[in-house]
């Protein structure tokens, strides 16, 4: 088979992080059957061997962590409260210029040890960026990202968002739909993040107990952003229905529940009573089982494989996609009953997939993981997470439950910042680096005269490498 380092590049940069060294000639050969062997590997999308503790254990490690801290600084209080009191009774007296003579020297201040609600999501944060760095395409990396935004929480509701994509997204990113859905719809940090850990059957027990109510953010948004999509066949009395189904849904309390706090449980007294009825189809009330099944509706739904067509092929390839493409992707959806390693192999064997034109502009996470691969960076943790905060994509805290956007629009006005970004990472790592090599690693046959020619006439190899970062071809795919 002939050779095609263009399109092994375009390969890369379109469906993976970028290219490393080498791997533009590794899968020159053949880069479509490249991307479809890497859906093929065992354990493909998952995190093994690993340290980090479960969402559940997580959320209950940091209450104890916070409990500790009240408590402590509580302590502290009482102690300045009683020294102050001693100090005010021995005012003016010798023996309060005794005890000021005899006080040792005030202690030298320790370095704060890092707070554990902080360390664990930078735990977490240096998991998800090795996997992509090290990666050997990306291909399903890239996939994770794109279905943790799609199911999105925000670490500010919830201390679970790394432990929720390791539970509820990388299982099943390779998997049917209809499991993926469960998976997150039904995860304490999906729970707490859309506030269904706090809704009640109006006429459950609790509810007429507590004089609590119905809260429908769940409700919406698996109706019009996980599933069917804004205006489609669903209308407010769906939301309403689906609501009340989901009563009963939530978290158990770490705080009377050290062992299992932050777990999902069905609690039946918040439960509203009663069958429901959601896009036509009646549901009995068959406790926890009522949601579940809706939810596999939902999954099996033309108008949600229309939905997720459209924003994968809209996230891989353009802002407006071909429509071909998009009923390509809909009807292979429709015929695996929502396999998604299926629907991602065809995307790859799509004709309009392999546009010479690079349509999108990489999101900034994906820009930063490509110059650490492009350069062979390890990358630091806290700069990555600093890096895409300033540019406007801070990890796992989406503007709102839609997540990111992944239109072009959303990212131009980041272009300047990233200039600076790209300035201070050349100024560190590219002295020590030949910005030709790389940007034949990187770039390849993509690179193009202009962009040589710039690199070529930069006074500093930081400044060629931070011309070739920047580059139109390094920054989109």
């Amino acid at each position: 088979m002939a050779l095609d380092p263009k399109e092994a590049a375009l390969a890369l940069h379109r469906f993976g992080f970028g290219p490393r060294s080498g791997s533009i000639a590794a899968i020159a050969a053949d880069p479509r059957g490249a991307l479809l062997a890497e859906l093929e590997r065992p354990n493909a999308g998952q995190i093994v061997s690993t340290d980090l503790p479960s969402s559940a254990a997580a959320n209950r490690a940091v209450f104890e962590f916070n409990a500790e801290r009240a408590a402590n600084d509580k302590r502290e209080k009482l102690r300045r409260e009683a020294a102050s009191q001693v100090a005010m009774l021995n005012t003016g007296g010798d023996a309060a210029m005794e005890a000021k003579a005899d006080a040792p020297p005030p202690a030298a201040p320790q370095p704060e040890a890092i707070p554990l609600p902080r360390q664990l999501f930078r735990n977490e944060a240096r998991t998800r960026f090795d996997a992509a760095i090290n990666a050997e395409i990306g291909l399903v990396e890239r996939l994770v990202w794109f279905w943790s935004n799609h199911f999105c929480v925000n670490a500010d509701a919830t201390v679970m968002a790394g432990g929720y994509e390791r539970e509820a997204i990388r299982p099943h990113v390779l998997g049917r739909f209809k499991d993926m859905l469960l998976a997150a719809e039904g995860h304490p940090a999906m729970l707490l993040y859309l506030n269904n850990e706090q809704s009640i059957g109006p006429d459950s027990v609790a509810g007429i107990n507590r004089d609590k109510g119905l809260n429908e953010n769940l409700a919406r948004e698996i109706l019009e952003l996980h599933t069917l999509g804004v205006r489609t066949v669903y209308g407010q009395a769906d939301v309403t229905s689906f609501a009340k189904i989901l009563t009963g849904w939530t978290i158990l309390p770490t705080v009377t529940n050290p062992d299992h706090g932050g777990e999902f449980v069905f609690l039946r007294r918040a439960h509203e009573p009663g069958p429901q009825t959601v896009i036509g189809n009646g549901y009995a009330d068959s406790g926890v089982e009522q949601g579940r099944a809706v939810l596999a509706d939902l999954a099996h739904h033309p108008a949600t494989a229309k939905h997720v067509a459209t924003k994968l092929a809209r996230h891989f390839i353009a802002d407006d996609p071909p429509a071909t493409l998009v009923d390509r992707l809909t009807q292979r959806f429709l015929d695996t009953d929502g396999d998604l390693k299926e629907v991602t192999a065809a995307l790859i064997a799509a004709p309009e997939s392999w546009a010479a034109e690079q349509a999108k502009i990489k999101r900034p996470g994906e820009w930063i993981v490509a110059a650490l691969r492009a350069t062979e960076e390890p990358g630091d943790t806290v700069r990555i997470i600093r890096a895409q905060a300033l540019l406007g994509e801070p990890l796992w805290r989406p503007p709102a439950p839609k997540g990111f956007s992944d239109d072009n629009a959303a990212w131009l006005d980041g272009l300047g910042q990233r200039l600076d970004i790209a300035n201070a990472f050349a100024q560190r790592v590219g002295p020590g680096l030949d910005p030709e090599a790389v940007a034949d690693a990187a770039l390849g046959p993509l690179a193009s005269a202009e962009t040589r020619r710039a690199m070529a006439g930069a006074e500093t190899k930081p400044q060629a490498l931070t011309l070739l970062l920047m580059a139109p071809e390094f920054q989109r795919r």
